[in-house]
């Protein structure tokens, strides 16, 4: 493993505008001037979190897949956030993970938000992934996924980082502040957390928090409020000493995951 670059970029997200959107993440990220390995963008970077699929959707070879396979390429690093997904008939939240030379590998969010009709419209994903970077092993996830540790469960130390990009409102700030500690303290791996900020075309308020906990719960970064782009390196060595001197990982339990 190398230490590894990561730019986080909080975004404030314009209701259902493809192009707007894009536009200002090109914008905003023109500011970059350090080489950097990792981009990782807000849940739904492209339209804000909409249930409006007919709308929003796009295929594997849309807009918004030729915007971030030239946007890694310009940047030469991988790309990251999830989009909506429009593929044989059915609607996915996807993660999707770009490389600069134009391939790409992606993860289906597991837990659709009920709440928000999401598993009404959407169809779950039915497995996990871990991409590679400079010997890193990541593990992406989406959101409400945070609320579920047995899904995330670092079995074998399969993951040394674990990305949640995510539209988590303020008014339950409190949970996202508590769990995504709680995940790197529990699974000894670097856990990031990328939000969203501003209101959506729903009134819902989102104010950030977007943070990167290491894996003895020590504070990386955090920014709550307002847009940030923001990058930080992530060192092997902490993350193999924190394993090394607590090895809680070989006394978890083991189990299997049944998928509907």
């Amino acid at each position: 493993m190398e230490p590894i670059k990561i730019t986080i970029f909080q975004a404030y997200l314009f209701w259902e505008n493809v192009e707007k959107n894009l536009q200002n993440l090109s914008l905003r990220l023109s500011a970059l001037r350090e080489k950097t390995d990792l981009i990782i963008l807000p849940e739904m970077f492209n339209t804000g979190f909409t249930m409006n699929v007919e709308k929003c959707a796009e295929t594997m070879s849309g807009q918004t897949m030729h915007w971030l396979f030239e946007t890694s390429k310009k940047f030469d690093c991988v790309v990251a956030g999830t989009l909506i997904i429009r593929e044989d008939d059915k609607y996915y939240n996807r993660f999707v993970w770009m490389s600069p030379d134009g391939t790409y590998t992606f993860y289906d969010k597991r837990h659709l938000f009920g709440m928000a009709g999401e598993e009404d419209v959407f169809t779950a994903g039915k497995s996990r992934v871990i991409f590679k970077v400079k010997g890193w092993n990541i593990c992406p996830m989406i959101c409400y996924d945070l609320r579920f540790p047995v899904w995330s469960s670092n079995q074998d130390a399969a993951y040394d980082l674990l990305i949640y990009t995510a539209s988590w409102p303020d008014k339950r700030s409190a949970h996202w502040r508590t769990l995504i500690p709680a995940r790197a303290i529990e699974n000894q791996a670097f856990v990031i957390g990328v939000n969203r900020v501003g209101h959506d075309g729903n009134e819902v308020y989102y104010s950030g928090g977007s943070m990167c906990i290491s894996p003895m719960g020590d504070v990386v970064y955090y920014k709550p409020e307002d847009e940030d782009l923001y990058t930080f390196t992530l060192q092997p060595k902490d993350l193999e000493s924190a394993r090394e001197n607590l090895p809680f990982l070989k006394d978890s339990d083991k189990f299997t995951i049944s998928i509907d």
